[in-house]
């Protein structure tokens, strides 16, 4: 099935609306977010939760069947779930991607339990973010001596057969969008966090499973709110676990330790769907950053000779188309990594690629835009400075740039983890 580079009706219209909501809403404040870290923006949580009930959900998940528009799950035209979300997300991160992270719904939590939950935990946890008030969900793996490696995870379910109920111990790190997720702001509806620990130590990959702790939880607290360079606005929390009692039925996947890693490879195919979507809000931010210094190059006279000779051209001038195929190219390979996700083709390769080139192109697009701009671009009299930073963290989470340039180097040789690292 061929990839069609003319973008749907859905996508183009998701596009118009959220550049409005871009232009007016976000940008306007995005300095006053930036420099107020961990202040909660009401009013665009508020209004984003209200427009996307309207446009039909909010829950950051494609449902089964669906092709992103309106039509019946019976229309037959291929599916653009996870195509439509990246247009969504690159949109909305041009306007401020730490406002973005803001967007009520589930993000990775919600991945994490559309990727590995069953169908009835789907029904259960994914419904929540249609209802009322406004919803977070997060991700639950760094540990402090358990970063890019999985395996080395050390916090402990074990399960309590008279109650029938996982007790969980362990400390988290780094859980973006951690705060919104599990504490209950009179504003908010009952989020959950989706936290990864061992049931079997000994068995490593084996043993490990994901848990949906719901908001509230006696024993899961939030200890600490980070100071970041970047993406201020967003929270990015670490969260204590002390005698968490969840309900049996609230481990995602089988809760029996297994003889191979299937559980552990199916929890981690959230990432296989979640890789692309980070990698489309770094293209935003570059996005930004670029066309914001062609607005200020043609208010100095300086045109962009497009389609001329290289040796013709200007310093400047090659130094901008050489951004924007940069630029263009991290974008196609975001689209090539969901529409594989849309049509359930295996797409690790290229969504840890798409990370890997996105993460690239989104640090050296708003460092050379800082560049060019000189001391103002430095200052913060210009939104450039910003962009730089927000764009860094592009190469971080969800797998760092180097831990995903292994993942490329896995699937391309066919070696396992034991075999390069």
């Amino acid at each position: 099935m061929p990839i069609e580079f003319e973008a749907p009706k859905p996508i183009t219209q998701a596009q118009f609306v959220l550049k409005t909501v871009a232009d007016e809403m976000m940008r306007p404040k995005s300095r006053y977010f930036d420099e107020h870290e961990h202040e909660i923006p009401w009013d665009y949580i508020e209004f984003m939760h209200s427009a996307m009930k309207a446009m039909g959900g909010s829950a950051l998940a494609p449902r089964e069947g669906s092709n992103g528009s309106e039509e019946s799950d019976n229309d037959k035209r291929p599916p653009i779930g996870y195509q439509l979300i990246a247009a969504q997300l690159e949109a909305l991160s041009w306007g401020d991607v730490g406002m973005y992270h803001c967007l009520p719904g589930g993000g990775l939590g919600a991945a994490a339990v559309y990727s590995a939950g069953t169908p009835e935990q789907r029904a259960k946890f994914l419904a929540r973010f249609n209802e009322d008030k406004p919803t977070f969900a997060a991700m639950c793996i760094t540990e402090a001596g358990a970063g890019s490696d999985n395996s080395a995870i050390r916090t402990r379910a074990v399960l309590d057969e008279k109650t029938n109920e996982w007790i969980i111990n362990g400390e988290k790190i780094f859980v973006t969008g951690g705060d919104k997720s599990f504490t209950e702001y009179e504003k908010l509806g009952k989020g959950f966090i989706v936290v990864w620990a061992s049931i079997d130590p000994a068995a490593k990959r084996a043993g490990m499973r994901a848990f949906v702790v719901e908001g509230g939880t006696p024993g899961v607290k939030v200890t600490k709110l980070e100071n970041k360079m970047g993406i201020r606005v967003s929270d990015t929390a670490a969260i204590s676990l002390v005698d968490a009692r969840v309900p049996f039925e609230n481990i995602l996947g089988s809760p029996t330790v297994e003889t191979n890693t299937a559980g552990f490879k199916k929890a981690m195919a959230t990432f296989d769907a979640t890789r692309p979507l980070v990698a489309a809000t770094g293209v935003g931010v570059a996005r930004a950053a670029l066309e914001f210094l062609k607005e200020k190059l043609v208010e100095k006279g300086v045109q962009i000779r497009y389609g001329l000779p290289r040796q013709k051209l200007t310093n400047i001038e090659r130094e901008v188309i050489d951004m924007d195929v940069m630029l263009k190219s991290a974008w196609l390979m975001v689209i090539k990594a969901v529409w594989m996700a849309d049509n359930k083709i295996p797409n690790a390769l290229e969504s840890s690629m798409s990370k890997v080139k996105a993460g690239d192109v989104s640090t050296k697009v708003t460092q050379k835009v800082v560049e060019i701009l000189g001391p103002l671009g430095y200052s913060r009299e210009f939104l450039a400075e910003k962009w730089f930073r927000d764009a860094k963290i592009t190469d971080i989470y969800e797998g760092t740039g180097q831990i995903n340039r292994l993942v490329v180097a896995r699937n391309i040789l066919g070696y396992s983890g034991k075999d390069l690292r």
